[in-house]
């Protein structure tokens, strides 16, 4: 393997095309259920500079960054900076990237749904589900305007 810094304008980390011009934690943040603040502290984890731009990275380096994504726990990252904590099939402690993340969130939606749950019900109805305002925002369809009296 060799270990000379040649830069490569895409570097693909974990299933995710990232470009090469960009500074390794931002481009780490371009993984999907990874952001910055846990970029930062992979790159320290790791002894990388976080400012050093991506396409840099020695294979090798990728490989532990793959493997530290993979189990963040045995790397010594804190469970809370996970984005699964105590997951509702398995009770363990996870950290998804990827399309892995996107299909429990799915699953999560879709058990919302069937236990009908408030969250599940928002969903099913296409409504907001966090507790915005919707009297006059998200609405769909044709657009209605308000008239004033005529006098």
């Amino acid at each position: 393997m060799s270990t000379s810094r040649t830069f490569k304008y895409i570097v693909r980390i974990a299933g995710t095309d990232i470009d090469g011009s960009l500074k390794t934690a931002y481009g780490l943040a371009e993984i999907k259920g990874v952001g910055v603040n846990l970029a930062y502290g992979i790159c320290r984890r790791l002894g990388i500079d976080p400012e050093m731009r991506i396409g840099y990275l020695t294979e090798e380096e990728i490989k532990k960054i793959e493997d530290l994504l993979a189990n963040p726990l045995n790397y010594g990252i804190p469970r809370w900076v996970l984005n699964r904590r105590k997951d509702y099939t398995t009770g363990k402690d996870m950290h998804l990237i990827g399309a892995e993340l996107i299909y429990y969130v799915k699953q999560d939606i879709e058990r919302e749904k069937k236990i009908k749950s408030w969250r599940g019900i928002r969903h099913a109805l296409g409504l907001k589900v966090r507790g915005q305002r919707t009297r006059t925002t998200g609405r769909l369809g044709l657009t209605v305007g308000v008239r004033k009296k005529r006098r």
